[in-house]
């Protein structure tokens, strides 16, 4: 019997890599595998038999995470990247990269102070994913995302290397929550509930649209704001559970393998996949926007756009399209600046 061992690809160059011919099926890259997202990432997508190569990718060694899930009996062969010499490496071949990659949020950091740390992380990796496989799909789960994806499509876009369609900020952890604190309030399994989330991925940004929940949210108006209060504040409520050792790390990594589930089934041609995601827009006044897509080969089949909202939900909408501007904005500044530097 032939025991799977992963590749540690320690000299391992962008043109010998092109040759090794090993894949059998859809491969994804993961850009961040190390850390406190990509770990518990890589363990689902290990499992995923819709992946036959997981490409595990970050600054510091994969190897020992590389090593512990090629363990794992499942028709998915792993592969180990590290360094920036080999970050195009990890990336040649990926149908879709997953990138979770920069620093977590910590107790009293703002979104600014994040994105000072992260933007020149998502810039590199655009850059590397300009040159190793501009077709694939891409899932940036790297915060502050409604500012992150601006960045990554600027920088692609100076590559001639930008497809808006192929481009994703991963918003599934706030339908995550929506579901789950939904259910709570219904007294149904989570499975059961459809809500739409649009907007953003950050505070105010982020708007469940409650009226269209199924089932139907019979609550009061003041049950519905601290549902919706809680959906927005989820993830200060984790990073203050940790008590500054962390934020949210596991949620995420579930919000983002079932994301990439989605994407992976669009690409095998299964109909009606349709999933929230943070895209470019014209649905609403900001250029990026979350919203219903339909999935599909190339990834966006069809921008599903707004959903039917009520007076409260217009209010809210209205409140938070100056937000997210302003945060699409600030992506597009940093990325001028970044290109110019270059």
């Amino acid at each position: 019997m032939k025991f799977s061992q992963p590749i540690l690809c320690k000299q391992c160059s962008l043109a010998n890599w092109e040759n090794v011919m090993f894949r059998r099926g859809l491969k994804v890259s993961v850009v961040g595998a190390a850390g406190g997202i990509g770990q518990p990432l890589s363990l689902l997508l290990k499992q995923n038999p819709l992946i036959k190569t997981l490409s595990l990718y970050d600054i510091t060694s994969t190897r020992g995470v590389a090593a512990d899930l090629s363990h794992i009996c499942s028709d998915c062969h792993v592969c180990s990247f590290e360094g920036a010499g080999q970050m195009k490496a990890s990336l040649v071949g990926a149908d879709v990269v997953v990138v979770a990659a920069g620093l977590p949020r910590k107790p009293g950091m703002t979104r600014d102070q994040l994105l000072d740390a992260n933007a020149s992380v998502a810039a590199s990796v655009a850059k590397a994913i300009s040159d190793a496989c501009p077709g694939a799909l891409l899932a940036f789960i790297t915060n502050p995302v409604n500012t992150i994806v601006p960045i990554v499509a600027e920088i692609l876009k100076s590559e001639d290397a930008y497809d808006p369609k192929r481009l994703f900020g991963v918003t599934t952890l706030d339908v995550v929550r929506a579901k789950t604190f939904l259910s709570d309030s219904l007294g149904v399994e989570p499975q059961d509930v459809n809500v739409p989330v649009i907007g953003g991925h950050a505070g105010t940004t982020i708007l469940p649209i409650i009226s269209q929940c199924n089932p139907k949210f019979e609550g009061s108006d003041e049950e519905r704001e601290q549902l919706v209060h809680r959906i927005q504040e989820a993830g200060t409520e984790v990073v203050k559970a940790k008590a500054g050792k962390g934020s949210a790390t596991l949620s995420m990594a579930f919000a983002g393998a079932h994301f990439v589930n989605s994407l992976l089934r669009g690409i095998n041609g299964e109909e009606l996949v349709i999933e929230c995601a943070y895209v470019e827009s014209d649905v609403s006044e900001a250029d990026y926007f979350s919203t219903p897509l339909l999935l599909g080969p190339k990834g966006i089949e069809e921008n599903l756009g707004l959903p039917d909202l009520d007076e409260i939900e217009e209010a809210a909408l209205e409140k938070l399209i100056p937000v997210l501007k302003k945060n699409i904005h600030t992506g597009v500044e940093y990325a001028q600046a970044i290109i110019a530097d270059s």
